[in-house]
């Protein structure tokens, strides 16, 4: 999805008024505005098109209550800005075939070392047999999740339209409130026409009161939490410790990133934040190296840094609080750790 919205700011590019437009919006509205300006109505088309495949995708997508892209256009606006600034035309053709080649070009340098060894030419047909599977195969793996999260758009859909005849009927305040209830009391309530209204408001007081909570870094299935530090030596001073998760040297400028909304990204910044999860791979098209507060070998950023080939560090205690949007940093993800220049 991130190469699709590459698209999507190919067809934007070449209109100047509607770019000044895009720079200026600040509601969801923008959409319909779109028609008024030259090139406006294939803009329209072309973020519809992209919404209609992604657009139940966004932020903590696995939680039911978070605003989808669909709900909230404007959420994009910032990274298709991003990618008419900072990439030519077709550029997601050409990023598409500059991975490809360098992973023919990978495997023929593996599959020639193989061919050295004793039993080589055996090995590498057997190795070459192996890359063949995975290559077909591996895109695969995200279809389970695009599925789930695609259904979850629609099972939301139909709980808010349940809403809303709640609210017209004066049982709720506002639609959002369902949130707060559980499966079986919202079911109680559309059979009853009957609602506790204590019960929502002091679940949105706790809610309030848990926001402002930082969970510790580890905890045990008993409840345990356990504090430590990591254990390295021989680490440049001043360096800030995380795990290497993805191999490689970078020395770029540091965006610190918390909300997608913000995104204003030049291609070769290393993205900071406390996490990422599917809704930010459109920004992985973008960066040079990854750095994130937590996360581990097999959290989303950590692969999808290793799959672009990014330097990446998960695992730094206060990344975003310790380095400043705009300083220069090195990121050393075979070592794994960090280190403002």
């Amino acid at each position: 999805m991130g190469l699709a919205l590459l698209d999507v700011a190919d067809v934007i590019r070449p209109y100047p008024e509607l770019i000044a437009y895009l720079q200026g919006v600040k509601n969801d509205n923008f959409l319909d505005e779109l028609v008024k300006f030259e090139g406006g109505q294939e803009a329209q088309d072309a973020i519809t098109a992209y919404l209609n495949k992604y657009g139940m995708r966004c932020v903590g997508e696995i939680d039911m209550t978070k605003t989808r892209w669909s709900e909230k256009p404007i959420t994009l606006i910032s990274m298709i800005l991003s990618n008419i600034k900072n990439f030519e035309p077709n550029a997601s053709k050409r990023k598409f075939e500059q991975g490809r080649q360098e992973a023919l070009k990978k495997e023929q340098e593996l599959l020639d070392q193989l061919k050295q060894l004793p039993d080589g030419e055996q090995k590498a047909t057997e190795t070459k047999r192996m890359i063949d599977l995975i290559r077909n195969f591996i895109g695969y793996r995200e279809y389970p999740k695009y599925g789930m999260i695609s259904r979850y758009f629609v099972y939301k859909q139909a709980l808010l339209k349940e809403a809303e005849q709640l609210v017209q009927a004066d049982i709720i305040h506002e639609k959002e409130d369902i949130y707060y209830l559980t499966f079986e009391e919202l079911h109680e309530v559309v059979r009853t026409n009957k609602l506790d209204y204590q019960i929502i408001n002091k679940r949105k007081d706790d809610y309030k009161l848990y926001e402002k909570l930082t969970p510790p870094r580890v905890i045990t299935s008993d409840g345990e939490i356990i504090t430590g530090k990591y254990k390295r030596e021989n680490l440049p001073d001043e360096a800030k410790v995380g795990l290497p998760v993805s191999s490689g040297v970078i020395e770029e400028r540091a965006r610190v990133i918390l909300n997608m909304e913000e995104a204003d990204l030049e291609e070769g910044d290393i993205l900071v934040t406390a996490f990422t999860d599917p809704s930010w791979t459109p920004l992985f098209v973008s960066i040079k190296g990854l750095v994130t507060e937590v996360g581990g070998l097999m959290t989303h950023g950590a692969v999808i840094a290793r799959e672009y080939g990014l330097p990446a560090v998960v695992g730094v205690e206060n990344a975003t609080k310790q380095i400043k949007d705009g300083q220069r940093i090195l990121v050393n993800g075979t070592e794994g750790y960090i280190k403002i220049l």
